[in-house]
């Protein structure tokens, strides 16, 4: 069951990296999103408390880069 996998991995990593060292995730879901991810409101709220202790939440809008490259790239090439 994939969600179960995706749960306990992101459950473990706050776990073991607790305080010793920096972690950095990257999502394109909101907070609100992750319960349809994990499958489990009481789940969701129990790994974003863990989550979200003494970080710095860094909320990035705009244009994506790969979008904007690949973008880029097709049209370089219907130019040719």
């Amino acid at each position: 069951m994939l969600r179960h996998r995706v749960a306990s991995v992101m459950f473990s990593l706050p776990v073991e990296r607790y305080e010793r060292c920096s972690t950095l995730v990257t999502i394109n879901l909101p907070f609100q999103g992750w319960t349809e991810v994990l499958g489990s409101e009481r789940l969701t709220g129990a790994l974003l408390d863990r989550f979200t202790h003494h970080v710095h939440i860094l909320e990035m809008n705009g244009e994506s880069w790969r979008r904007k490259e690949s973008r880029r790239k097709r049209s370089s090439q219907s130019a040719h």
